[in-house]
């Protein structure tokens, strides 16, 4: 395990949080989005993370088997859409139904908080780390 492993793997949580934050930000812009390119309504998306194994371009090498996280894909919520009945919406049904996406306000707050959450443990982390490596070099003078 190398000096620099701390940040490189609290570094990876940080963009991997990051992503997570523009995912939920991006289905908290299309919470009302009844058209897609694909067809249909917006779908919520979340990010699915995975340990990062160490191995080439990681910190560590083999005897340090895990060096952080990443992101191992990007899931489309298979939830059913919202229906709500407003016959005078374009893209009403023939029985007045709009389908509207499967994006709840609080299921997205709530993981934005965790998210942030995350982050923040993310940052404390990588300021604890410097602090005590600069404690370090004090007591080598």
């Amino acid at each position: 395990m190398s000096l620099f492993s701390t940040f490189y793997i609290s570094g990876s949580g940080l963009t991997a949080e990051k992503l997570r934050l523009d995912l939920i930000a991006g289905n908290l812009a299309n919470q009302h989005s009844t058209r897609t390119a694909e067809g249909g309504p917006y779908r919520r998306r979340t990010a699915i993370f995975a340990e990062e194994l160490a191995g080439k371009g990681a910190p560590g090498g083999a005897a340090f088997s895990g060096s952080g996280v990443k992101v191992d894909q990007i899931y489309a919520d298979p939830h059913p859409p919202q229906l709500v009945y407003e016959p005078e919406h374009p893209d009403a049904d023939e029985q007045g139904y709009v389908r509207y996406p499967n994006v709840e306000l609080s299921k997205e707050i709530t993981d934005m908080i965790t998210a942030l959450r995350s982050y923040e443990a993310n940052t404390t982390v990588i300021n604890t780390a410097k602090s005590l490596y600069l404690k370090a070099l004090e007591i080598g003078r």
